[in-house]
């Protein structure tokens, strides 16, 4: 692990050069798009034309096309903005891939970019904080929501790896490197404690962790110790793990960048406590029921619904 800046990547350029590399030595990968790009994917198409289609703005095509050539043998990767890949086509991903997984085997990896509000300026239509909730219920589906981008890069050995529906939610701005190596043990736990604390535990996912890293070194320097667990794995985690890492703390902090009590990242946790008859207090942070009009950063948007810097730190202080 390295928590210092080193060079800021979007996960999506750092994973989908991982795809072409293995492009190169395997023949079973196949690569969709709904009529979303990036300079990477410009050398895919133009590296393997036979092996990259662009559906268009058609993301219930999308899903149908990649069912098809899964059932065919191919691992496939189909990549779009995060809220459209979801949420358009969510009646397609549930019949043909939650569904018909239960009795075929599909590698069928989808690739969401744009997760919680990374497209801050694009309003509601583009933040995407329900996505967690929905993938998360569909059975027979891995969720991972990576919060760095060598982390990110991890995963595409998970994808072919393993021929199953997989959902990843990428953030769509560069981010600082998190992590220097992680090993296969971490990647099968879904999580990884990145700090050990006392009595407090902040539980994050995605780019929830880069700013819940931040407040842990400010404590760290006040000879405070704040727990921190970056949650990546949200669907298909070692419970019993992430239990055990738990069980120490009066306090649990969840942050997501999604609607709380809806069953995203603080539900999982809930449930997990619940089923493990842990007394632990769990304070969930996140958006209120309602969509966010509002124009400006992300800091922007983070403050005007508390879950900001200041709005943490009252939380932690509160509990410690």
């Amino acid at each position: 692990m390295n928590n210092t800046t080193i060079e800021k990547k979007a996960m999506r350029d750092v994973f989908l050069s991982r795809i072409l590399k293995n492009m190169h030595s395997r023949d079973d990968i196949f690569f969709l798009s709904a009529d979303f790009g990036s300079p990477v994917l410009d050398k895919i198409r133009a590296s393997f034309p036979n092996k990259f289609i662009n559906v268009g703005i058609a993301e219930q095509n999308l899903i149908n096309v990649a069912t098809g050539l899964a059932l065919e043998g191919f691992c496939v990767f189909a990549y779009a903005i995060a809220p459209f890949i979801t949420m358009r086509c969510y009646e397609q991903i549930r019949v043909n891939l939650a569904i018909l997984s239960q009795v075929r085997k599909l590698n069928v990896n989808l690739i969401g970019v744009g997760a919680g509000f990374s497209y801050e300026v694009s309003g509601p239509t583009h933040h995407c904080l329900e996505d967690i909730s929905l993938m998360c219920l569909l059975p027979n589906f891995d969720v991972i929501s990576p919060s760095d981008w060598s982390s990110a890069e991890k995963f595409v050995d998970v994808a072919l790896e393993n021929p199953k529906p997989k959902y990843f939610r990428f953030d769509a701005k560069p981010l600082n490197k998190i992590y220097d190596t992680m090993d296969g043990t971490q990647i099968k736990n879904g999580f990884v404690e990145l700090n050990k604390g006392q009595k407090v535990c902040i539980v994050a996912t995605g780019y929830m962790t880069q700013k819940s890293l931040e407040i842990v070194d400010t404590y760290k320097k006040q000879n405070k110790e704040i727990g921190l667990i970056d949650f990546f794995k949200l669907k298909g985690f070692e419970k019993e793990n992430l239990y055990k890492s738990l069980q120490h703390y009066d306090t649990i902090i969840t942050i997501e960048e999604g609607f709380i009590g809806k069953g995203g990242l603080d539900n999982i946790i809930s449930n997990l406590l619940r089923s493990s008859n842990l007394p632990t207090k769990l304070i969930a942070m996140g958006l209120e029921d309602r969509y966010i009009f509002h124009i400006g950063s992300r800091e922007h948007l983070h403050k005007q619904n508390g879950v900001d810097v200041d709005s943490i730190v009252q939380k932690i202080e509160s509990n410690l």
